[in-house]
Parts: structure tokens; sequence; C-alpha cells
């Protein structure tokens, strides 16, 4: 049994993100939202193109405001007004000035912006009752960004702030990494769909839908198998069917020591190499990971075997299968699990065999993270109180007791 550093070094050293040469396709700009950047962007234009004002007020010369105060003030000729979007007519002469308002561009002659609150105007004169510092409010061409400079680096998740830089860049057509492709199936007998009704024995299959959406908000495209019988047959028909055309392929069910717990023989008869059977985890201990080799793929087909139990399922997703389909994403970072300290509001006991996790709520107090256990039973069949759930506290190994108000560990989720 692996501990969970070792499992999760074994897990993250097999995945290879997407090659951007063989898996990128082009989206339209409002369709590249979530999603990951495969190539460097870069623009012809200045950012900004052109001197511009960075304040409501006048384009002077600076040599001729210099010296002004209350005192003494300088009054200039107002030769021409310049609104945004309006290029500028005429060259600023020794005594004149221009109105110009914030993000019009500068006109020639000009290398200083006065704001309108020091100043006084009459007519089609311009008092400057205080001396700018010089350049002043003036935004040069290229300052934040010379043509021909990287503008965004592959592998970032596209956001609204990108969204914005490549629209400013008029670029609307983006390269990004195709979505992964993710299998899901459930086993079991007692399985059975959430719009039939219950016999006697039967559960309803949560773990398809709560992964399908899982792996959808990662930025993968989920492909639900449905439910396989616990028949070794058909469960290696339906695993060799997703392995066929999945990137990865996730399974809940038959993954521990029982009678018809066929996942893992099943693996080994398709060539799959094993190289995790069982983590030193609570809950989430029987989980299985694989590897397939493919002579027309570049990277190895991914396979989790996750516990059927619906708490340690998606526990084991949160801690192992997330920021593996991050990292097979092409996400260059902020792939691995997130963690922050916490302040307990309830004691967290455990037995310190294994790294327990507990769920519940994570709230910011004042600057701080407070931690809040979910009600109910931490009992790995109890989905119910798993509902608001976006924290898992963490007891290591040898740790029995972390006392109320003490700090702890949390993995955030969702």
């Amino acid at each position: 049994m692996l501990s969970v550093q070792q499992a999760e070094q074994i897990i993250l050293t097999s995945i290879q993100p997407l090659d951007p040469q063989r898996n990128t396709e082009i989206v339209y700009l409002l369709a590249a939202s979530g999603r990951i950047l495969a190539q460097e962007i870069t623009s012809q234009l200045d950012f900004p193109h052109w001197d511009n004002s960075a304040m409501d007020g006048y384009a002077v010369r600076h040599a001729d405001v210099a010296e002004s105060n209350a005192e003494n003030p300088a009054t200039l000729e107002i030769i021409e007004e310049i609104p945004a979007g309006k290029a500028p007519q005429k060259t600023i002469q020794p005594g004149q000035a221009a109105r110009i308002f914030t993000g019009a561009m500068m006109p020639a002659g000009a290398d200083t912006v006065v704001m309108q609150e020091v100043t006084q105007r009459s007519g089609n004169s311009v008092t400057i009752l205080n001396a700018p510092a010089p350049q002043s409010f003036v935004r040069h061409k290229g300052s934040f960004s010379p043509a021909g400079t990287p503008l965004l680096s592959p592998g970032i998740s596209i956001g609204a702030t990108e969204i914005a830089v490549l629209a400013s860049a008029q670029c609307t057509q983006i390269p990004v990494y195709r979505r992964p492709v993710v299998a899901i199936l459930s086993t079991g007998d007692e399985l059975v769909t959430p719009d039939r009704p219950l016999k006697p024995g039967q559960l309803v299959d949560s773990n398809q839908y709560a992964l399908a959406t899982l792996v959808r908000q990662t930025g993968a495209i989920p492909q639900m198998l449905g439910i396989i019988p616990d028949d070794p047959q058909q469960l290696q028909n339906a695993i060799s069917q997703a392995l066929e055309f999945a990137d990865m392929v996730i399974s809940s069910g038959g993954v521990s020591v029982g009678e018809y717990d066929f996942v893992d023989q099943i693996l080994s008869s398709l060539g799959g190499e094993i190289q995790i059977r069982a983590i030193a985890v609570k809950p989430g201990k029987p989980l299985t990971f694989a590897t397939f080799s493919s002579s027309s793929r570049q990277a190895p087909i991914i396979y989790f075997g996750l516990p059927g139990n619906p708490v340690s399922s998606l526990v084991t997703f949160w801690r192992f299968v997330q920021p593996a389909i991050k990292k097979l994403s092409g996400i260059s970072d902020f792939w691995q699990p997130m963690f922050v300290q916490a302040k307990t509001q309830h004691s967290l006991k455990s037995d310190g065999k294994r790294e327990s996790y507990f769920w519940g709520k994570l709230h910011l107090v004042n600057g701080e993270y407070e931690f809040t256990l979910a009600g109910g039973s931490q009992s790995s069949g109890n989905l119910i109180n798993l509902a608001q759930t976006n924290g898992l506290a963490v007891l290591p190994v040898g740790k029995t007791l972390i006392n109320a108000r003490d700090l702890v560990q949390v993995l955030q989720v969702r």
C-alpha cells in the first residue's frame, strides 16, 4: 500500500501533457473562455498604440509651464480640442495648448498633460496654476508592451482578462489545446440509473453523474458509458472500447478484493501496466492506477479505477484524478492540488494509520481560512452531507487528533 505522496508522484509523473503540435485546434474569441492556450500570442501592435492622455486636461509643452504656480501662472492659447478617437490636427507651438480627454492621442509638440483641476479656462485660453512634472499623465507608445513581444504564454487558462488582451491584439482565432476525452463507467449489478424505480438491494448510480460533472468542470470532455454489470466479459468489452477513443478512463467500483471485483485482472489482460492498487488514504484505499501504451498515440492512455463508495470516489477524484486531468490538458502550472492552512472549528480524529480526509466547508474570515466539518457521519457511504463541500481537511499518517481552533491543512475542492 503506497503513501499518498508516493501515489501522487507516480500518477503525475506518468501524465504527459497533450502535444501542442498534434492536439491543437482553433476557436473563435468568445469560444476561447476556459480553454488552454496552446501557442504564444504576440502582436504587431504597440500597447498603447500611440502616445495618449491618462487624464482630462490640457496637452502642453512642459517648457511653457515648468515655472507656473498660483502667484505666477502660465497662460496658454487653446488651439484644438482632442476627444478620444479623434486624431490631432495641429502641432503645439510655444505658448499653446490643446484641450484633451482621457485616452485621446497626444498632439505633436506636446509632451505633458496638465489635469483640468489645476487650471482655469477663459474662452480660448487656459491658465496653469500648478507646475506639473515632465511627461505627467502621458502614456507613451509601446510602454505597456512593444510590438512583437509576447502577450500571452502557452499553457495558461483563458479567462476574461486574457480575452480582453486577445481582443485588444485583434486576435480573433485562438490556438487552444483540444479538450481531453475522459470515458466514465460504473460497475456493479446493484446499480440502476436515476430514472428507474429502486428494487430491494439496488442503489442509484450517482458516481457516474458526479464524475462526469467534475470532469467537465476540470476542462475535459466526459463520455459516459453507463453501468456495466459484474460480468468479466462485459466489463472487458467496455474497458476495451473506452481505450480505443479516450485519453483517460475512469471506472468506479470493482477495484477491491471481493469475488466480484474484476477490474485489475481485466486491465492486466488488456496489456495495462498497473502501477497502483491501494493507497494509504481514508476514504479511498482501494484505488487502481494503470497506463496503456498505444502505437497510434504519443502519450499513454490513463486508467483510474476508483472506489465504488460515493464519498471515496469523489475524494479520490479531487485528490488524484483532477490534477492529472489538468496536467494532461496542457496547463503549464497550477495543476497541482491546492492546499491552504485553516483554523478548524471542530476536533478531527483518526487512527493515524492512513492519511485521513474530512469534508466540510472552507470560509475566509477576516483574512484567515476557517474549516467547518460537515454535519452527520463522516462515512464513505454518506453522500448526503457531502453537498456544498469545498474543502477536505487532512490528518497525516501518525496524527490522531487536531483540536478545535488548531490549524489544519485543507485541500480546496469543487
